[in-house]
């Protein structure tokens, strides 16, 4: 087995130089030293055989500043939730949108007591014969009226029958009676209303209306 013999060679050539110039600056850029050996097994007139030995590659990537502190994060605050757009409403007319309030009901007119001028008793009795009254009337036997010897026509006379509480007012259109104790002549009608037409004449209190 043939003995393999290194030897170092000088580089003769430009070719060589330019090959040592550029190992030199890779290993001068890269922070390393290395030891250069040629080694030749009779390789062709030109060539030259570089063995670099490199030193420990330094590390790539730089170790955290133990001071180094997380970069604190920006609190993010919640966006505000979108809310409902109110429903529009209809809106009442100014008069709608007033309380309601039941409608007053209608009150009966009062109509006041007409005044008593004057009042007494006295016998009443009644007539039903067709005539003309003094006031130049047809005499109406179904009608309301009486007749007195001096009260002026048209007069309201209330009449109240004590023995039963009846009353009846009537209207003076004719004179009389002309009989003791009797002050008025009452219609059948006015008569009836507060007693029996049987009893022919009663007691009656009598209030004059002014």
């Amino acid at each position: 087995m043939a003995a393999r013999h290194l030897r170092t060679r000088k580089f003769s050539s430009p070719a060589a130089i330019a090959a040592t110039a550029a190992v030199g600056v890779a290993l001068a850029v890269g922070g390393t030293v290395g030891a250069v050996r040629l080694t030749s097994a009779e390789p062709p007139a030109g060539q030259v055989a570089v063995e670099a030995v490199p030193s420990t590659p330094a590390p790539t990537s730089a170790a955290p500043s133990p001071s180094a502190s997380p970069s604190p994060t920006a609190s993010v605050s919640p966006s505000p939730k979108a809310t409902a757009s109110p429903k529009s409403s209809r809106t009442q007319a100014a008069s709608r949108s007033k309380a309601r309030t039941a409608s007053p009901k209608p009150t009966a007119k009062k109509t006041s007591s007409p005044k008593v001028v004057d009042s007494g008793s006295c016998g009443a009795s009644f007539y039903a014969e067709g005539q003309m009254t003094a006031n130049g009337e047809s005499f109406n036997p179904n009608a309301l009226t009486a007749a007195h010897k001096t009260l002026p026509f048209n007069t309201k006379v209330r009449v109240t029958n004590p023995d039963n509480g009846k009353s009846v007012v009537v209207r003076i259109n004719d004179r009389g009676p002309f009989i003791e104790g009797r002050c008025l002549d009452l219609s059948r009608a006015a008569f009836a209303s507060i007693a029996a037409t049987g009893l022919g004449h009663i007691q009656v209190r009598y209030e004059v209306l002014g």
